[in-house]
């Protein structure tokens, strides 16, 4: 049975952040808001979280999964990128993007890309979101909260407690967030390629 935290969505409470991180250290998969939509997050190296991610969003092995950082600096351990790139992504960032680019050996294998070898990243603008980053001091592995079958992700903390109940561990929620995905952009190839037209302006890639 999953746990349910009420964070305040501009003060989020520091003990509430710190419980939460807790959990995501000894292996928890929780539901939490962003800047875009409610996302599914674990440490970098869950195994059981990854599978759990892919269990319940009925994924394949090409899918791109999301590194969600809390900077540039963060970023750039577990991703390659170029000057040209690199002054693209800052200009857009923080914001409701996901850009893919090729990983580092500090990225684990089976969240690459099989034959591409990239990953997906991204900076949130989301009080909440960069709380549990700040308290965490690493990546959160994420993908939307996106259910087969279904063209909206959800966007209420207590419908996502009521579904997945069984099958995550903590949903976190602090009200309204986005109700669109991400915008993903692809620069692996070293120009920018939209990928999915989401919550962010794709105008500054086109």
């Amino acid at each position: 049975m999953a746990r349910y935290f009420d964070v305040h969505p501009d003060n989020p409470q520091q003990r509430t952040i710190g419980t939460v991180v807790e959990d995501i250290r000894s292996g928890a998969l929780i539901a939490y808001p962003t800047d875009s939509c409610f996302a599914l997050g674990c440490r970098l190296g869950n195994r059981d979280g990854i599978a759990r991610i892919r269990s319940i969003r009925n994924l394949d092995d090409r899918h791109h999964f999301t590194l969600v950082c809390r900077d540039f600096a963060q970023m750039s351990q577990f991703v390659r990128i170029d000057n040209d790139v690199f002054r693209a992504v800052k200009a857009a960032t923080p914001g409701s993007y996901t850009f893919i680019l090729p990983a580092t050996k500090e990225v684990p294998r089976q969240l690459m890309h099989p034959k591409k070898k990239t990953v997906g990243v991204r900076i949130p603008d989301h009080v909440v979101t960069r709380a549990l980053l700040d308290e965490l001091g690493e990546p959160l592995l994420s993908s939307t909260l996106l259910l087969p079958g279904e063209d909206e992700p959800l966007t209420q903390g207590w419908e996502i407690k009521e579904r997945l109940d069984h099958v995550v561990d903590a949903v976190l929620d602090s009200g309204d967030c986005g109700t669109e995905p991400t915008t993903v952009i692809d620069f692996s190839g070293g120009e920018a390629e939209i990928v999915r037209r989401g919550a962010g302006d794709t105008s500054r890639f086109e």
